[in-house]
């Protein structure tokens, strides 16, 4: 496979690996325990498979004046479905800073912060998001632009879109939910302070909902895991364990609602990549994934990510891995 540039959330690239699984990859999956038993069945009856180089892209409009459209940009480049067919609650969204009230389903008393990655904010302020923190291993970037789609519907927008999601279909299953921010403030939170919010909440689990930024042909979804990191202010050891039951459980059930495949270009065909470059993993003291949901820059992964439809499907496939990972 050539060489790509991965562009996921903080754009460091992870380290190289060798595919381990090339034709067995649907025999390995299916020996993974519980969730991605699903995941296993999809991948049997076929996915995509496209391969292709990478680029990397970072948005530079302004993303709240776009809308998605159900499948893709219109042809003026201002997509028309910002919403799909279930109304996201964006309007009336508390902040960021109060956890969203519970309701009395099965996850009552459990605590779920989401981390819609970047700020739509951030492209305006290019010289604080560039500021130097400290995420244990080294010192890196407070936070980045993100990318966005060729027709320029920014993954932050994405990313806030998903959340307000996810935290409607939450709640109603009784968690408190909080979002580390809401483009409620002019730019970040920085990755060190997005890693403070969940250990402060002690958060039951976190997730950081992103979509990439790589190369046309490279399709997909993976969820990336915390690698067993001590160095500094970062100690993984004991959320390595639960956050990968957490990451593939959400992998399991974003296959089974999405009908999206694993990332054809990272993770071995498994949907899964471990880090240890990433403060918001790094710093991390309860359980926590990230989720690139798609790939931004190709064509069939971008009318995806555009549509209503399917993030309301993202959400729902996020939020029942979730779901499965906080009732055990």
């Amino acid at each position: 496979m050539t060489d790509v540039s991965y562009t996921g959330p903080d754009f460091d690239p992870p380290q190289p690996r060798r595919s381990r699984r090339g034709p067995l990859t649907v025999a390995l999956a299916a020996l993974v325990p519980g969730a991605l038993l699903g995941w296993a069945v999809y991948a049997a009856v076929g996915g995509p498979a496209d391969d292709g180089g990478s680029a990397h892209a970072t948005a530079t409009g302004s993303p709240s004046a776009r809308t998605p459209s159900p499948g893709g940009a219109s042809p003026t480049g201002t997509p028309d479905d910002d919403r799909g067919p279930s109304a996201s609650p964006t309007a009336t969204a508390p902040s960021p800073s109060a956890s969203a009230p519970a309701g009395s389903g099965p996850l009552k008393g459990k605590v779920v912060v989401i981390d819609p990655g970047h700020n739509p904010g951030n492209a305006r302020h290019t010289g604080e998001i560039n500021r130097q923190v400290d995420i244990g291993t080294h010192r890196k970037e407070c936070d980045t632009t993100g990318t966005a789609t060729n027709d320029g519907y920014a993954e932050a927008e994405f990313t806030l879109d998903v959340a307000h999601r996810m935290r409607a279909i939450l709640r109603e299953q009784g968690a408190t939910v909080k979002l580390t921010q809401d483009a409620d403030r002019p730019f970040g939170p920085c990755v060190d302070e997005r890693a403070r919010i969940g250990n402060e909440a002690n958060a039951d689990a976190v997730v950081s909902i992103h979509a990439d930024g790589s190369g046309a042909g490279n399709r997909g979804f993976h969820v990336i895991l915390p690698g067993s990191v001590r160095a500094g202010a970062a100690d993984t050891r004991a959320i390595v364990g639960p956050s990968r039951e957490l990451g593939e459980r959400i992998a399991g059930n974003f296959v089974r609602v999405t009908g999206s495949a694993p990332s054809n270009y990272v993770g071995g065909g498994t949907g899964l990549v471990t880090r240890e470059d990433l403060g918001g993993l790094n710093l991390s003291t309860v359980p926590k994934v990230f989720i690139e949901c798609g790939n931004m820059r190709d064509s069939k992964d971008a009318a995806l990510l555009t549509s209503g439809a399917w993030r309301q499907k993202a959400a729902q496939g996020i939020s029942e891995g979730i779901v499965s990972f906080l009732r055990g």
